[in-house]
């Protein structure tokens, strides 16, 4: 790019400073702009010093003038016309003193560098303040020190050229000086024609040189597009995985950088070919060197080139819907956008390059494989001004699939069984470049997208999406799930763990990865050679459960990104730990520890809680809930349920239980960041909390585990309720206390076990005093503490005002169980 297009692109600041610039007589903007090329072209500070170079720029650039004069007349552009006749007049006044103009375009084009320099600078200040680029690695700093080195060994042989263009011109004016010598001494033309062979010989031996540098520098031009070919393939692999979770730098812009830099360099090496097919033109002789050897360079030159610009066609940003699971799940008649990308950054082509998009142009001729139609825009044109960074990009946002209709099965060879959610496409984008005599056909494609047609499909298309990625670089292999290979578990855990930190930006640690491959393989000694298929995953349920291994991962994850990523991020879940092993940790920590562990029996993702109290004898005893799921954190967030969660223990005391986060944190400096600042009556989660959160126990209620066998986790599969547990289950199935013996309670032990609801009593309001006597034994078995509490505040009771403060009294009513049937024909309304 010249150094004049390159000042038009800057900013309004650095414009006002190149408009101050020309605000001058000396030179016209407006000769400087249509010049451009020519002028930069000329080595103007050499002409300051050297009389007859001066006069001869001088001359050409009068010719220059004229020839736009000329054109603007056939143009009929009248101002134009008049300014450049204005023009070439006062530039009339440098007629005898040439060098002093080569001075005047020599100052105004180092100007205009030290501007761009400037601009630059400020540029570079302003992307380490906002984003600081990340520490770059060595293969970087080699590709820069290489592709510094070309660009500078090009403006070297620039200059070599016009050395050699003036070489040739000296040799042409001696030459024909000499033939229109009219001497006719015979020795004096021989010692002419003996300098002109000398001329000429020195001539021919810098056409050599020059060939023989431009050969080298095609050299190093193949040898570093090679070397970007390799870091693209890697870029495209970082975000084959990006795409899937995996924190990669995708960022295109060194890219970016390097491919625009060879390029330029590139057509700039094409640019010196022409020229030196020009000075052919004027000057050949026999076994001249650039009638042998140009055509070979230019193919060399222009094969290059191709590969270049054809690599450098890219899908930047991969299909996504806005509102889907990730990237490449698309659904029919649903939005998507996707960007494809030159990274041969080409300004002058801005809005030039139109970029068609299409789907299932290499689909395979497979029987019942669907066909799609791309619907909306679907021809946009390559612009820098859809791109943050200025790159030269085609945003599609608004384009949506339609599903052919090609009649019953579609058509096709092969018969292949595959699911829907398993069927693989590729969107497809079509360009031509056409820019210096060169024209390149474009083409990429985007990484196999899944399409379903309902939002039911999503969890399978994303798993199909994560396996593909994972173990498939290939892009074109659309019939990978015709025989999907296996995952090995290095392979697997790292794709999982992936997932965690896409969800809330924190992965899995050894611990966890170790508890899930034992989950899936067993206990093993190491788990580097255990492999796991995609039937096992995806379409397996899990031994003793009705859903796949895909599935309650899924679950997990939803559960995480929509409820607990802060408590994931921060590490205060411990997550996947089997029961055996959290009794381990537990029993060895002071009473009132608790951890937080992922549910293993809920389908669509769940959290539970355990801790460890002691006995009078000092015994551990681990005591666990019901999980929690989605239902319950949509109403209350975990951390309050923690800093709530109380039990009702002998003579109605409130315990807290959860003294500890697990290893031995305060569990209010563990989560009090996250309450809510509103307690008590005044808290939005007052109702589920005063409903649901506190329950009667009897006192030392759980069995102890100390001295009892720890279980493998493979032996336990779900969490169903054990003796050492306390299941909260509730009428909305919310976790509430519920039985967990094997044999029927007492109403006793029911009342004493149950949640504590707001009880009512109406129809005991309507009994008439005396029969307060006879409540006890209509009570059928009803717990005698309770009456006993009832005699103790009033007995008889005369006075129904009194009875009704008893009943509205708050104390009373915390840790009372729920009944549905206090008597016969005396219901209690919970």
């Amino acid at each position: 790019m010249s150094q004049w297009e390159r000042l038009k692109q800057l900013d309004s600041v650095c414009l006002q400073k190149v408009d101050e610039l020309y605000s001058r007589d000396d030179f016209p903007m407006d000769v400087r702009d249509y010049l451009a090329q020519w002028i930069e072209d000329q080595d103007w500070e050499g002409a300051s010093r050297d009389s007859s170079r001066a006069v001869v720029l001088f001359q050409i650039l009068l010719e220059n003038l004229d020839n736009q004069y000329s054109r603007f007349t056939q143009e009929r552009c009248f101002l134009m016309q008049r300014n450049f006749k204005r023009f070439k007049q006062n530039f009339q006044r440098f007629q005898e003193d040439p060098c002093t103009l080569a001075e005047i375009i020599s100052w105004f084009l180092r100007s205009e560098k030290r501007i761009l320099e400037d601009a630059e600078l400020a540029q570079e200040v302003q992307m380490l303040q906002v984003q600081p680029n990340p520490m770059e690695t060595e293969s970087q700093r080699y590709v820069e020190k290489n592709v510094r080195e070309f660009k500078n060994k090009v403006q070297v042989m620039e200059h070599s050229l016009r050395c050699l263009e003036e070489q040739q011109d000296e040799f042409d004016f001696k030459y024909q000086t000499h033939r229109m010598d009219g001497t006719t001494d015979g020795a004096e033309r021989n010692e002419q024609l003996k300098v002109l062979q000398g001329m000429l010989n020195r001539l021919n031996n810098s056409r050599m040189i020059f060939l023989s540098e431009l050969s080298a520098m095609l050299d190093s031009a193949e040898s570093l597009l090679a070397k970007l070919t390799e870091d693209l393939d890697q870029w495209k692999r970082r975000q084959q995985i990006s795409c899937i979770g995996a924190p990669e730098d995708t960022n295109l812009d060194p890219l970016e950088k390097w491919f625009t830099q060879v390029g330029d360099g590139m057509f700039q090496l094409r640019k010196f070919l022409l020229k030196l097919e020009e000075l052919l033109d004027k000057l050949s002789y026999d076994e001249d060197p650039i009638k042998d050897q140009k055509p070979i360079l230019q193919e060399r030159v222009d094969t290059l080139l191709t590969t270049l610009i054809k690599s450098a066609f890219i899908v930047e940003t991969q299909p996504s819907m806005p509102q889907g699971r990730g990237p490449l799940v698309l659904r029919t008649n649903v939005q998507f956008s996707v960007k494809a990308r030159l990274l041969f950054k080409v300004p002058e082509l801005n809005h030039a390059m139109k970029v068609n998009v299409s789907i299932g142009n290499d689909a395979p001729n497979v029987k019942g494989y669907r066909r799609f139609n791309v619907l909306g825009t679907s021809s946009k044109a390559l612009n820098m001004s859809e791109s943050m960074n200025g790159g030269m990009v085609a945003d599609f946002r608004h384009l949506t699939l339609k599903e052919k209709k090609v009649g019953a099965g579609g058509k096709g060879i092969n018969d292949l069984s595959l699911s829907v959610t398993e069927e693989l496409h590729t969107i497809h984008f079509e360009t031509q470049f056409e820019m210096h005599g060169l024209s390149v056909s474009l083409e990429t494609t985007s990484l196999p997208v899944v399409v379903i047609s309902n939002s039911s499909q999503q969890q399978s298309a994303w798993a199909s999406v994560l396996w593909f990625n994972m173990l498939c670089p290939d892009p074109n292999n659309l019939l990978f799930f015709a025989s999907s290979p296996v995952a090995s578990w290095s392979q697997l855990g790292q794709m999982l763990s992936w997932q965690f930190i896409a969800c809330a930006e924190r992965g899995l640690n050894e611990d966890q990865l170790e508890t899930l491959a034992q989950k899936l393989f067993g206990k093993q000694q190491s788990y580097d050679n255990c492999k796991i298929s995609w039937t096992r995953f995806s379409k397996e349920n899990i031994s003793g459960q009705s859903f796949t291994h895909w599935v309650w991962l899924d679950g997990i994850l939803n559960l995480v990104k929509v409820y607990l990523s802060q408590l994931w991020n921060d590490g205060s879940i411990l997550g996947f730990v089997s029961k055996g092993k959290e009794k381990v940790l537990l029993k060895k920590k002071q009473g009132g520890t608790f951890l937080l562990r992922f549910s293993e029996s809920c389908k669509d993702g769940g959290i539970t809680f355990s801790w460890v109290e002691y006995t009078n004898d000092g015994e551990p005893n681990v005591r666990s809930v019901q999980p929690f799921t989605s239902v319950d954190l949509k109403q209350i967030p975990l951390a309050e349920i923690l800093r709530n969660f109380q039990i009702m223990e002998a003579e109605n005391a409130p315990v807290y239980p959860l003294q500890f986060l697990y290893p031995n944190t305060p569990k209010d400096q563990a989560f009090g960041k996250y309450y809510n600042e509103m307690t008590g009556e005044q808290s939005p989660y007052f109702k589920y909390i005063k409903t649901k959160l506190v329950f009667v126990s009897k006192e030392n209620g759980c069995t102890s585990v100390a001295g009892e066998p720890v279980p493998d986790l493979c032996t336990q599969p779900n969490d169903r309720c054990s003796e050492e547990d306390i299941m909260l289950r509730g009428p909305e199935s919310s976790p509430m206390l519920s039985n967990c013996t094997s044999n029927p309670e007492s109403p006793n032990e029911f009342l004493e076990n149950s949640l504590n609801g707001h009880l009512e009593f109406p129809d005991l309001l309507n009994l008439p005093p005396d029969n307060y006597d006879g409540l006890k034994n209509s009570a059928n078995g009803v717990s005698e503490s309770f009456l006993n509490i009832i005699s103790e505040s009033f007995s008889p009771v005369s006075d129904l005002t009194t009875f009704q403060e008893f009943l509205n009294d708050p104390h009373l009513l915390e840790g009372i169980g729920t009944f549905s049937e206090f008597s016969e024909g005396m219901p209690l309304t919970p």
